[in-house]
């Protein structure tokens, strides 16, 4: 992706070079990642994946549940774990924000069934709902990222589809034409 496609999302250019560009790259270069795919696996055992291309295949809904499904679990090798991807490898980077969330499993619920959910343990520096916010926003980003002509694709989809429409129903009326005095 280039810096200068984040102008479809209404950014000028000036904010693109003032706010998102870092260094001596230009507004046509690709963005790049600021983390070494070598350094990561050193870290973390693997690397990171691209989280556009998760938005992609799996979709915006599993991202936010993954986003915002982060606990703290002193067993994994980075401190964290997920709900979502058990054993994943990476840590929760936005903690700051969200705070430290626990896993508490227990009993009961319907028909005794055992049942798990997160407990914030330790606030972040960010409200329940703003951290709500700021992932729903991120993931929308990463959504665009992963595919930025889909929003034309669509708009092109249902165009032609109206078409379609008024065709079949042209065509109707002009076979009813046709055969009107056909018995």
């Amino acid at each position: 992706m280039r810096y200068n496609r984040l102008m479809d999302l209404g950014l000028s250019q000036q904010q693109i070079e003032d706010n998102l560009i870092f260094g001596d790259a230009k507004v046509g270069d690709t963005m790049t990642v600021a983390m070494r795919k070598e350094d990561a696996k050193t870290w973390f055992g693997v690397a990171p994946p691209d989280l556009s291309v998760i938005a992609r295949s799996r979709g915006a809904d599993w991202l936010y549940t993954y986003l915002r499904g982060f606990y703290r679990d002193e067993s994994a090798v980075t401190g964290w774990n997920n709900v979502v991807f058990p054993n994943v490898a990476m840590p929760h980077v936005l903690s700051s924000l969200q705070g430290v969330q626990r896993l508490r499993t227990g009993e009961g619920g319907d028909h005794g069934a055992a049942h798990s959910e997160l407990v914030l343990e330790t606030p972040g520096t960010m409200s329940v709902q703003a951290y709500d916010a700021m992932i729903r926003d991120l993931v929308n980003y990463l959504e665009y990222m992963a595919e930025p002509e889909s929003v034309k694709r669509v708009r092109i989809g249902i165009i032609v589809l109206i078409f379609l429409g008024l065709m079949a129903v042209l065509t109707w009326l002009l076979k009813r034409e046709y055969w009107k005095d056909v018995q």
